[in-house]
C-alpha cells in the first residue's frame, strides 16, 4: 500500500497495543480489522491494526436520558381553518406538495388510501368521540403552540445545530494531521458526528421541508443535504419516505418498513456487521434508482453525488495530509459508518414489532400513529446527530411531520398527555430493551412477514 500521512501512521501505531477485541455497550464483541501501512518518503514500514472507534460511540449511546414528558408547553393563539399564516403546515397526512404527484417511476400517485370504518370498542366509543374529532382536537392544541412559537423555535434551533456542524468540519480535518492518538481520534469522532448530523438530521428535515417555510429554499436544502451530503437522490428519498412511509405507516406492503429487512442475514451479522456497509451501499442503491427519474434529475444527482464524495476525499488528501488514496478512502468509510449501527437500529426499532394493518383495514390516522410508532429515550449524541423527531419524538413527528425537531420536542408533553388522557397508546421503550427484543425475536420480526392486526383485538 502507498504511503500515508505521518499523523495517520503514528496515531494508529499508538493504538496497536489495543488490538484485542473490545466489548461493546451491550456485551457483543467488536472485531479489529488488521491493515498494514507503509511509511512515507522512504520511512521504514510499520504494521498496525485499525481499531474501530465504534466502541467509544456505544459508550456514549449508553447514556440514555430518562423517559419523561417535561413541562407542558404554552398554549395560546387561535386556529383558523386548521392553519395559521406564517407557521409550518402541521401535516395530518402526507406533504401537500406530494399529493397527486408523479412518482419517480412515472406513475401517478393520489392521496392516501381512504380510511375504512373499523369497529371500535372501549373508552373512545363510550365517550362518543369520533377519531376525526380526536385528531382535529389534538391538531388544534398543537397549532396553538406552533403559532405562539418564534422563528427561532420553529426553525432557528435546528438550523443552528446544522450550522455548528459545518463550523466543526475544519477542526475535524485538521485533527487528522496529528501524530498523537487522542487528537487523531478526536478528528475521526468529530467528522463522524458531523457527517451523520448533515446526512441524517439535515436530510430528514429537508425531505419534510421543515427547515424553512419557503418551497423554493426547501428544494435547495433538499438537494444539498440529500444529494450532495448523503449521496442519494432527492426524488426517490422524498417519495419513499414522505409519500410511502408517512402516508402508509405500518401498512403491509407499503409503509411497513420492510425495506430494512435482509432475511438472508443472520441476526448478529445484520445488527452488528452489516451497518458498516451503509456508506458503500447508499450511493450504489441511489445509482440503481436513477433509472426511475427524469434524465435531468438523474444528471443533477450524479453531479451532486460525485462532488460530495470527491470533496470529502480531496480534503483528506490536501488538508488532513493523507498521502495514500487507500488510507483516505478507509478514513472516509470509518467516519461515514461511525453511527451506522444506531442509524439502522433506530429505523427498525420504532416500527417493526408494532401492530401492522392491511390497506383496507387500517384505522384512522390518530390510532394508526399511536399504535404503530414508538419513541426512544432522549440521548445527547443521537438527539444532536439524528434529531428529536427520529429519537424521542417519533410519535409526534408522524402525527405532525412538517414540524422541525425542536418543535416536535416542544409539543411532546401535549401529545403524550392527550393520547394518555384519551386512553390511546403512547409507545415508549429504551434502546437496550429494543435491541434485546430484536436479538431474541429476530426470525419473527425481520425474516417472516409481520402478522396483520385487528384493531379490536389490540384494545
Amino acid at each position: 500500500m502507498g504511503g500515508v500521512s505521518p499523523g495517520w501512521d503514528a496515531a494508529w501505531l499508538r493504538l496497536s497495543p489495543l488490538h484485542c477485541v473490545l466489548p461493546g455497550m451491550f456485551g457483543f464483541a467488536i472485531p479489529v480489522l488488521p491493515v498494514s501501512f507503509s511509511g512515507s518518503r522512504g520511512a521504514r514500514r510499520h504494521r498496525g491494526r485499525v481499531l474501530w472507534v465504534l466502541p467509544c460511540v456505544w459508550l456514549l449511546l449508553g447514556r440514555e436520558m430518562p423517559l419523561e414528558d417535561g413541562d407542558a408547553a404554552r398554549q395560546r393563539g387561535q386556529r383558523v381553518n386548521g392553519k395559521v399564516s406564517g407557521t409550518p403546515w402541521l401535516g395530518e397526512g402526507e406533504d401537500p406538495l406530494l399529493q397527486g404527484m408523479t412518482a419517480p417511476d412515472g406513475s401517478r400517485t393520489g392521496p392516501a388510501l381512504d380510511d375504512k370504518d373499523v369497529t371500535l370498542k372501549g373508552p373512545l366509543q363510550q365517550a362518543g368521540q369520533s377519531e376525526e374529532a380526536l385528531m382535529a382536537e389534538l391538531s388544534g392544541l398543537v397549532q396553538k403552540v406552533v403559532k405562539s412559537s418564534s422563528w427561532w423555535e420553529r426553525h432557528g434551533v435546528d438550523i443552528s445545530i446544522l450550522g455548528c456542524s459545518f463550523l466543526l468540519l475544519p477542526a475535524g480535518f485538521l485533527c487528522l494531521r496529528s501524530a498523537q492518538a487522542i487528537p487523531f481520534l478526536a478528528g475521526v469522532l468529530t467528522l463522524g458526528v458531523v457527517h451523520h448530523t448533515l446526512t441524517v438530521k439535515g436530510s430528514h428535515l429537508a425531505s419534510h421541508n421543515a427547515l424553512t417555510e419557503s418551497k423554493s429554499w426547501g428544494k435547495v436544502w433538499a438537494i444539498f443535504f440529500i444529494e450532495l451530503c448523503s449521496a442519494f437522490t432527492v426524488e426517490q428519498a422524498t417519495y419513499n419516505h414522505v409519500k410511502i412511509h408517512h402516508g402508509y405507516t405500518n401498512i403491509i406492503g407499503l409503509g411497513d418498513s420492510s425495506t430494512w429487512k435482509l432475511p438472508f442475514l443472520n441476526r448478529y451479522i445484520y445488527m452488528f456487521i452489516a451497518p458498516l456497509a451503509v456508506p458503500i451501499l447508499t450511493p450504489l442503491v441511489a445509482l440503481g434508482l436513477l433509472r426511475n427519474v427524469e434524465w435531468k434529475a438523474a444528471l443533477r444527482t450524479l453531479c451532486c453525488m460525485f462532488l460530495g464524495l470527491y470533496c470529502h476525499y480531496w480534503l483528506l488528501l490536501h488538508v488532513s495530509g493523507f498521502q495514500s488514496p487507500w488510507s483516505a478512502l478507509l478514513c472516509m468509510l470509518l467516519t461515514r459508518s461511525l453511527l451506522a449501527h444506531p442509524y439502522i437500529h433506530v429505523n427498525i426499532f420504532q416500527h417493526i414489532g408494532l401492530p401492522m394493518f392491511a390497506a383496507d383495514r387500517k384505522p384512522k390516522r390518530i390510532h394508526l400513529m399511536s399504535l404503530g410508532v414508538l419513541n426512544l429515550p432522549r440521548n445527547a449524541l443521537l438527539d444532536w446527530s439524528f434529531g428529536h423527531s427520529l429519537i424521542s419524538c417519533h410519535v409526534e413527528h408522524h402525527l405532525f411531520p412538517r414540524l422541525s425537531d425542536n418543535m416536535c420536542l416542544k409539543i411532546k408533553p401535549i401529545v403524550s398527555q392527550y393520547l394518555k388522557q384519551k386512553k390511546l397508546p403512547y409507545n415508549e421503550d429504551t434502546y437496550a430493551s429494543r435491541l434485546r427484543l430484536f436479538l431474541q425475536r429476530y426470525e419473527e420480526l425481520m425474516v417472516h412477514a409481520p402478522p396483520l392486526t385487528e384493531l379490536v383485538g389490540i384494545q
